[in-house]
């Protein structure tokens, strides 16, 4: 786990992705893929950023809580996402 946490924080991968300009492309191909019908795209689009989104939020690469902490954040947020995902693909019907 600390190896992925190197790789992205070495990668600066974070920074690429809350760019605002990745952040504007990103929300208008989704509306795009939304406007369009393109379910898996967005989803992906959507499981992305969610995840993005709960990396940040739990501030994983930063240290600045107890890991417990932030372990615990970031297990239950992915597991929200992952529980939509699999929702939107495989239970709800069209």
């Amino acid at each position: 786990m600390s190896g992925i946490i190197d790789f992205l924080v070495n990668a600066q991968v974070m920074d690429f992705v809350t760019d605002p300009r990745v952040i504007f492309a990103a929300a208008v191909l989704f509306l795009v893929s939304l406007f369009f019908k393109w379910r898996i795209l967005a989803l992906t689009l959507f499981a992305v950023a969610a995840l993005v989104a709960v990396a940040q939020y739990s501030r994983v690469a930063e240290g600045q809580a107890t890991m417990d902490q932030n372990l615990l954040f970031f297990s239950i947020g992915s597991f929200v996402v992952i529980v939509i995902v699999i929702y939107f693909l495989f239970i709800r019907g069209d």
